[in-house]
């Protein structure tokens, strides 16, 4: 998208909250739904969808995108308009990867992973927990592949004890039993794993405390 595209998308979105009663009432909170509906809708023309559905699909997130930020515009608290929103994300990413912007090297997807955290841990180092940042909305599998990996890295570790699978089918299969088996006990898959994540959590923040 050029300038002037992104200037006249953003125009459109200030008309239309000039001119549409549904749209002048929505808020942050009220869009969060639409906002999410639309992500998963771009994950399946991701996974499953045509050359179309992609082009149709990321239009829909960036939609999403720009009328938050001219919500944001129109809010003396909050200020910042779309181009706002670019120019912070532009300058994050040139902190983020200093093998590209700043001289450093990165021979590896390793390296770069190595920069990328080391650049986060520079920008978030007011955060007194790694599992700050999380976004605890996650679903329960993403949230607990997440909350795993920031949990070994302060040596908590949750226990594996799980046959070895030969492909993602066959996880695919344990989980989608595990799910069946738990309907069937009349038991909620989703709220079990939260809230051993939970616990989890708990666990973190004990091994995060000085000695």
């Amino acid at each position: 998208m050029t300038a002037s595209e992104l200037d006249a998308f953003a125009a459109a979105m200030s008309e239309v909250l000039d001119r549409c009663v549904w749209s002048q009432r929505e808020t942050h909170e009220s869009l969060v739904t639409y906002l999410i509906e639309e992500s998963y809708e771009l994950v399946d023309a991701i996974e499953a969808g045509t050359r179309e559905d992609l082009l149709e699909e990321l239009g829909d997130v960036l939609w999403q995108v720009v009328f938050h930020a001219e919500i944001a515009r129109r809010t003396p608290s909050e200020g910042f308009d779309v181009q706002d929103v670019a120019a912070n994300v532009r300058a994050k990413m040139v902190r983020r990867h200093p093998h590209v912007f700043a001289g450093e090297t990165a021979e590896t997807p390793e390296d770069v992973v190595r920069l990328w955290t080391a650049a986060k841990r520079a920008e978030k180092r007011e955060r007194k927990s790694v599992l700050e940042g999380i976004p605890r909305s996650l679903p329960a599998l993403a949230l607990a592949d997440k909350t795993l990996g920031r949990a070994a890295s302060v040596g908590v570790v949750a226990d594996a004890a799980a046959p070895a699978f030969a492909d993602e089918g066959e996880l695919g299969d344990l989980l989608l039993g595990i799910v069946a088996a738990a309907r069937a006990q009349g038991l909620d898959a989703e709220r079990a794993l939260r809230t051993r994540l939970r616990a989890l959590a708990a666990e973190v923040q004990a091994a995060e405390q000085p000695a």
